[in-house]
Order: C-alpha cells, then structure tokens, then sequence
C-alpha cells in the first residue's frame, strides 16, 4: 500500500458512537444473503466483483451496527442487506462500466433497475444479475411496511442513488472536474445519503410527518446530513478512489484543483466543510425545527417521530465515522491509534469516543465562533469586479418609455415614501434596464411587468430591514408575509384591501402577470413568490443573530432570495404545456437552471459587496461567506467567488452543448419540444448578459449613491437596508412575451 497521500483532520464529532448488540447476528446473516444472491466469488462477465474476503474486510454489518445502535435484530439484518446491495451495485458498476467507460451499457444496466423498485405494485421482471435479484428481495421485503409517501420517497432517492453514477461515468469519459457547488449538488445523489436518511426512518419506524416532509427545515436537515456523510467518506476514501481508481467525484480533489491547495490543505478545508455543515444540521434542529412543528401543528406522536429521526441522523454521523476508522475499504492507517481527545491508555472501545467529545468541539470551536464574529459596516477595499460572461447583450426598443412608466407605477403603489425610497433611489437602481437586458423582446407592456415585479422585489427586500429589522420583529415579518399569500389568489378570490405599498404593488402585479393561466400554473406560482417571501426571514434571523451562513446553505438560499423558483416556472409557462414536466426534473435541466442562478446571484453578490458589507451591516454575501469559511482575506475570497462564476458559466455551456443534445436524444424528445428547450436556453444566455450590463452601468453602486438616503431614514436601523443586494433580480426575466 502506497504511503497515504494526507494525514487524517481532527473530525467534529459531537455525538457518541454506540453498537448495536445484534452485530454478530447481522455479520452471519449478511453473508449467506450475499452469498444467496451471488455476490461472492461468482464472476461478472469474467470478472469477480467481491471474494469472501472483501466482504469480511469491508464489515458492512459493523456499519450498520454503528449506524443504527436501536435497531431490532431482524431489522438491523434488513438494513445491513441494503448497505451490502448498495457497495457491490457501486463496485459492479465500477468494475463492468466505470474502468471501461462503456456508457451506452450503463445506461441500459440502470435503466432496468428501476423495474424493481415499484413505487406502487409487485415486481414483474426477472432478475438477471445479483444487483437486480438483491434489489427485488430487498424491496419486497421493506416497501410493505411503510407508507406510500416514503415509498415514493424512498424509491426516488434510490433512483437518484443509481441514475447519477451516469454523471460520474461521463466526466471520467470526458476527464472533467465538477465545480465545488456542482460537485456538493450532485454528490447529494450519486453518495446515496438520502437515501440512507429513509433507511434511518425505517430502522427507528418513525416516518417524518408528510406535511412537513419537504420544508426547508427538513430538506436542510437531510441535506447537512447527506453533505457530512459524504464528504467525510472522500477524505478516507481519497487514496482509493483517486490514486487507484481514477475517480474524479471526490470532493478533496475538487478543492485541489479550484482552490489551487496542496492535498493536505485541500483535505483539511474539506473537513472544516463537513464541521460547518453539522454546525448547520444542529443550529436547524434546534432553531427551526420546533417552530416548523408548531407552525403545523404536529401532534405529540407525530413529534417524537420526527424527533427520533434527528436522533437517528445523529446516530448515522458517529457512528459512520466509527466504521470509517475500522474498515479495511478506507484509507485508516493509524487513525484509531492516532485521532484527537484525551489520553486513554491505547483504549479504543465502545464508549471512548464519548470521551474525545469534549477535545472535538474545542477544536472546533473557532470556526463556530467565527461565524457570528462579523463586525457590521466596516470599511471594506476591493477591486472592481471583472467578469466575463460571453453572451451578446439585446436590449428592449421599449425601454426609455418603460422608465417613465415604472416611475409612475412606483409612485401609484406607494413605494416613494421618503422613507424606505424616494425617487432618486427608484431612478439610481434603473430596474427597467435590467428588464431591458433580460427580456429584450417582451412587448411595451410585457416589459413594463418584468420591471415592475423587479421594482416590486427590490422594495420588498429594502423595506424588510427598515421594517422589522430594526426591533428584530421576526413575528411581524411573518405575519406579513401570510398577508402577502392573500394577494396571489388561485381562483380569482377577492383579495383584501392592500395596507401597505408591498400588498398594493403585488394586488396590482398578480393579475397582470397570471391573467389567462391554469390553475395549477397560477399555483406554482404562487409558491414560487412564497418561497422567495419566506426566504426573507431566514435573513432577517440570520441578522438578528449576527450569524454568517454555512457557505452551502448560502449558496442554496440564495437562490430562493433570488426568487429563481419565480423565474423557472414563469419562463415554462411562457412555452405553454408542451414540455413534459418531468423534463424540467433532470439533471441536464436542472444543471443548466442552477448553475445560470448561481451566475447571477454571485455577480450580485460582487458588485454589491462594498455596499451591502460596509454601508449596510449586511451578512448575506458571498464574498464574506467565503471569507468566514475560508477564514482568508477579502481580496482571496473576492477571487474566489470570481472563479465560482466562471466555474458555473462553463458548466451551464457544458449542460447546454453536451448534456441536453444527450437528453433530448436519450429521451426521444419531439424537434417542438427540443426547440422550446433550446429556446429556453437562449433566453437565460439573455437573461445572464442583461444581468452583468446592468450591474456594470446602474448608478446603483457608485458613491454617490452609496452615500445618499432618503431623509427620512437618516436615522439608525438595525442592519439598514439590504437593497438590490439580495433581491433586484429576484423576480422572473423570463415572463411570457405576450404579458
């Protein structure tokens, strides 16, 4: 074995490790289950996958074991049947279409795994390899006993699980390198920690509350979840997968090669990453969990499931890292021996890890610290922002009557309150030059639309701070965004008198924008404004706090901030019903979507940065999340995110020039679908050159402007306003041309 490329980081782990007393009993079973399916010294296509001794080595059983300590000893035999499907299915793929970049085979190999994992039903296909028979005992054997929502749950994470070892395989192809936010995405998937999640709901037989299932507070907690899991398996498994295997999916290597670190600073950031994403998996269980509960009402039986299942995640984290140190799969050479915390006599046992607790949150308590260290409108110095984004810019013709119209609007709406703005800010910030760059070919009154919902946003996340921030009113922030729901009515419902300029803009922007829509149109979009609304109190709690968000956490919530939920669903709606919404759910889609947000929202974040940091006291900014995370200077973390752009433009061409041709082919999609995606393409291509040209010509950033506010708002508030910084391009670019 060649020397180890790195020395192992000091872990955060918080929590115990315990073992299952059914561990014996789950090594033998797992075994002859394996063996049963073929697993074992039987080649596949002349190749043997695993020998007896490879399974021995590997423990899964000991993996579960550490994973679920409370489990039953037949259950515990269940979930370790799972894990060992799992890690063959990932060597069998790696051994007969990894190492032969065979992708045409792969893809037909996964496409029939999905005929045993009915959602609804009995399996009616014939196994043909011990993948697809482990899988159809497995299934057979777990679905009856849970409900349909996790069924449906469970059988998408283990799609996602299967289906995304094609996007592993095709950068091996390609010898390409994902971008740090590209690779956390997508390792979500391809790592199977969700998918783990729904096995930690089926060990402790508590199943999360349907009604609270995707919330964002839940989504984040399976999310932290899944990040630590599998970043904490790239650093053990870096020297396996990288130097022996070729692997590129690998999160150490991602920041060597974008961060330009050596290894061992490369491993190391990638640890304070996994710490950062606990920190963020136990501020969310604590802080937004029992609000979410009482926010539905969640009966006391309904709490102490979802309650077991936190406990359950928690259980998964030691104790996977209990297995990590053991197994013979990793790269663990001395780190039992060699691992942080007190002396205790060469003591390696059940219940010593309890005591290097203590040493890890010591440890780790600089960075925890850190995060709430922010000190608010402080001077700041950094260059001005050069970015490259290689799309012709096209502006509207109707533009200069659309200024003097959008002035109008705000004036009707009340927005010119001398208080939050007055004219002179509403013309600095020139919103209808931003409609103009990003739908340059919406008619007179189309455009007048995109610019006053522009208009509409920018106010809203201006008069939030004014508004609540100031005495940290979180409660009355809330109650008015439930007041805002009653001026997006699904059914044409009367909607009530507007009592504030915010409620006047959208009762007058709602019927002009879904005039003629569906309902179940009028209905996505309403919860795309409601997404973006409610993203506003995760800012406004954040500033309450001083806290700086976890840079994945940011990355993700900016994105609602941004209102790109709004933006996505308005501009399909303009393609009428013809593209199959499933279409819009893969990943090439996706890929395109978000990686084009990410261009926009971290092109903000740069050109806002001096005024949001030092004349706004603002947290939520890229730049100084990078900063905090990194703990580096702000001119490294302004080159960082710099880099984070580029980064995701070329992945946004890549998914544009490589992986929707593929889509389109592999899915058989009719020549008038495969325009209308093209088009769409094209309109975020206009959407991302109106966008820089907008930031690079506003009177928004200039000092002038900076210093300059309203009279009457001359006194101090807490934060002050955040302004266009997190929500000018909030709302869609893309509205329907005729609208």
């Amino acid at each position: 074995m060649p020397e180890q490329p790195f020395v192992l980081p000091e872990f955060y782990l918080p929590y115990p490790a315990r073992l299952n007393p059914h561990l014996d009993r789950a090594r033998e079973h797992s075994k002859a289950w394996a063996r049963e399916h073929d697993m074992i010294d039987v080649p596949q296509h002349g190749t043997v996958i695993w020998t007896e001794h490879d399974l021995d080595s590997h423990d899964y059983a000991l993996l579960c074991a550490y994973t679920h300590p409370d489990a039953g000893a037949e259950e515990l035999d269940l979930i370790t049947d799972w894990y060992v499907w799992v890690f063959y299915f990932d060597d069998h793929f790696l051994e007969l279409y990894k190492r032969t970049g065979d992708i045409d085979s792969a893809r037909g190999y996964l496409d029939r795994l999905e005929l045993f994992m009915p959602a609804e039903g009995e399996i009616t296909a014939d196994p043909e390899n011990p993948v697809e028979r482990g899988l159809t005992d497995l299934w057979n054997r777990t679905v009856p006993h849970r409900s349909a929502g996790w069924r449906r749950r469970f059988a998408d994470s283990t799609k996602a699980l299967l289906d995304e070892s094609l996007w592993e395989l095709a950068n091996i192809n390609e010898g390409r390198l994902a971008n740090p936010i590209e690779y956390v995405e997508m390792r979500r998937k391809v790592g199977g920690a969700p998918w783990s999640a729904n096995l930690v709901e089926h060990s402790v037989h508590a199943e999360v509350p349907g009604a609270i299932a995707a919330s964002r507070p839940m989504e984040v907690l399976r999310d932290c979840f899944a990040d630590s899991v599998h970043l904490r398996n790239d650093l053990f498994s870096y020297q396996r997968e990288v130097q022996d295997e070729g692997e590129l999916s690998n999160g150490v290597l991602v920041f060597e090669k974008f961060l330009g670190l050596g290894t061992q600073e490369a491993a190391d950031a990638v640890n304070d990453l996994i710490t950062s994403r606990l920190h963020q998996f136990e501020h969310t269980a604590l802080t937004e969990v029992p609000a979410l509960l009482d926010d539905h009402c969640v009966d006391p039986a309904a709490r102490a499931a979802t309650f077991a299942y936190v406990k359950g995640l928690q259980d998964w984290q030691s104790g996977g890292h209990e297995w990590h140190l053991r197994s013979s799969r990793y790269m663990n050479e001395g780190a039992l021996t060699d691992r942080g915390g007190p002396d205790l006599g060469g003591a390696n046992g059940l219940g010593t890890s309890a005591a290097r607790i203590f040493a890890s949150v010591l440890a780790t308590a600089p960075q925890r610290l850190r995060a709430y260290g922010s000190t608010p409108f402080r001077a700041v110095d950094v260059p001005r922002p050069s970015v490259d984004v290689p799309f012709p810019l096209r502006l509207s013709p109707h533009l200069a009557a659309c200024r003097i119209r959008n002035v109008d609007w705000a004036r009707r709406t009340g927005f010119l309150d001398g208080v939050v703005w007055d004219e002179r800010k509403l013309r600095a910030a020139d919103l209808p030059l931003c409609a103009a760059g990003i739908h340059p070919d919406a008619t007179a009154e189309g455009l007048d639309v995109t610019s006053d919902w522009l208009t509409w946003g920018t106010y809203a996340d201006d008069y939030y701070p004014v508004e609540f921030g100031a005495t940290r009113d979180l409660a009355g922030a809330k109650a008015a965004n439930l007041r805002l729901s009653a001026f997006m009515p699904v059914h044409d419902s009367p909607m009530p008198a507007p009592a504030t300029a915010l409620e006047a803009g959208l009762a007058d922007l709602w019927p002009r924008t879904t005039a003629g829509m569906p309902t179940e149109n009028r209905r996505a979009v309403r919860r795309a404004v409601e997404s973006m609304t409610s993203s506003w109190l995760w800012e406004l709690a954040n500033q309450a706090q001083n806290r700086i968000p976890d840079p994945i956490d940011y990355v993700e919530m900016r994105r609602r901030t941004f209102g790109s939920d709004l933006t996505m669903s308005l501009s399909r709606f303009s393609h009428g019903r013809s593209v199959p919404p499933a279409l819009y759910r893969t990943r090439p889609v996706q890929a395109i979507e978000h990686s084009a947000t990410d261009v926009a929202c971290l092109i903000n974040d740069l050109y806002s940065y001096r005024k949001e940091i030092q004349y706004e006291g603002e947290l939520h900014n890229a730049v100084l999340v990078v900063r905090n995370f990194l703990d580096c200077t702000e001119e490294r973390a302004f080159g960082v995110v710099t880099d984070l752009v580029h980064a995701r433009l070329a992945e946004f061409e890549h998914a544009a020039a490589i992986e929707l041709p593929a889509l389109v082919r592999d899915h058989a999609i009719e020549p008038a679908v495969e325009e209308m995606l093209l088009g769409y393409v094209q309109e975020l291509r206009d959407w991302l050159a109106g966008i820089l040209n907008w930031h690079e010509n506003v009177g928004r950033y200039t000092e002038p402007e900076l210093r300059y506010h309203p009279a009457a708002a001359t006194a101090t508030t807490f934060g002050g306003p955040t302004g266009i910084g997190t929500s000018s391009l909030r709302i869609s670019s893309l509205l329907p041309a005729g609208h």
